[in-house]
């Protein structure tokens, strides 16, 4: 059922770094593409996160190292693609008020930034890292903004997630939670469509937790989060410990983590 409310493992998140955050993980090559990836190499569990359309922001790499690391007795393996090469859509596009922005922002979602294409690799890309790192049982996902809309076409029949999130989604498709088929949870902001999230949560037919924050803007958990704020970083930290109450519940570690990479 939805849920919203205090998360028992904000107590756990330490405070958001606001100015020049340095990376706890590492880079890593797959089949040519480069992957962040963070968090200890014995975890059973891991999250597959799927950034916005700006790329390994330090916002996104932070909230990365959060999920692997911020709780010690729940740890999880966290793998972040870069789907965009090394060239995503500069944050100077966004808004996109001008005319050259909205097409500059329409070639990118229609090239590199499609979502079907972009869906249809992650399966394989998953199976390729679960053949690597062989001690991961249970996968989540994780999509932010654009990768919200990957992790809802991720998560219909056949998946190979075990639970799903999305936060500040773009796109969202009320029709799509219908096909849903494992626990998903979504946190709003307050800049998505009020209406299109509401029929979103009352479409899923799993396990689900719900939640807008009214006050954020679409990207405070990712690259358009301004941490220099205080009630944006409070928000951005109590939305990653929802999301770490999430992942307890439905990614359950098998096993005590054996080495930090």
């Amino acid at each position: 059922m939805a849920q919203q409310g205090h998360s028992a493992a904000c107590c756990t998140v330490p405070p958001a770094v606001v100015d020049d955050y340095k990376p706890k993980g590492r880079y890593i090559d797959v089949d040519g593409m480069q992957v962040y990836t963070t968090g200890p190499s014995g975890a059973t569990s891991a999250v597959f996160i799927i950034y916005d359309i700006f790329g390994f922001s330090s916002q996104a790499l932070q909230g990365a190292d959060i999920l692997a690391h911020a709780d010690e007795s729940h740890q999880y393996q966290v793998f972040m693609p870069d789907f965009f090469l090394g060239k995503p859509l500069p944050l100077s596009v966004f808004p996109p008020d001008t005319d050259e922005k909205k097409n500059q922002m329409g070639d990118f979602f229609a090239g590199p930034a499609n979502p079907p294409d972009t869906a249809k690799k992650v399966p394989e890309f998953v199976k390729k890292l679960g053949q690597k790192y062989t001690d991961i049982q249970k996968w989540g996902s994780l999509g932010m903004c654009w990768g919200g809309k990957i992790v809802s076409l991720t998560s219909q029949s056949g998946t190979l997630f075990s639970a799903a999130a999305e936060v500040h989604p773009a796109m969202v498709d009320p029709e799509e939670a219908k096909g849903v088929k494992i626990p998903l949870c979504m946190l709003a902001s307050g800049d998505e469509n009020p209406e299109d999230v509401e029929k979103f949560k009352d479409n899923l037919n799993v396990d689900k937790r719900v939640e807008t924050f009214k006050d954020q803007i679409h990207g405070w958990m990712a690259a358009r989060g301004d941490l220099k704020d205080e009630r944006v970083k409070s928000e951005y930290e109590r939305g990653y410990g929802i999301l770490l109450d999430f992942y307890h519940k439905h990614l359950a570690m098998i096993g005590k983590p054996k080495a930090k990479i």
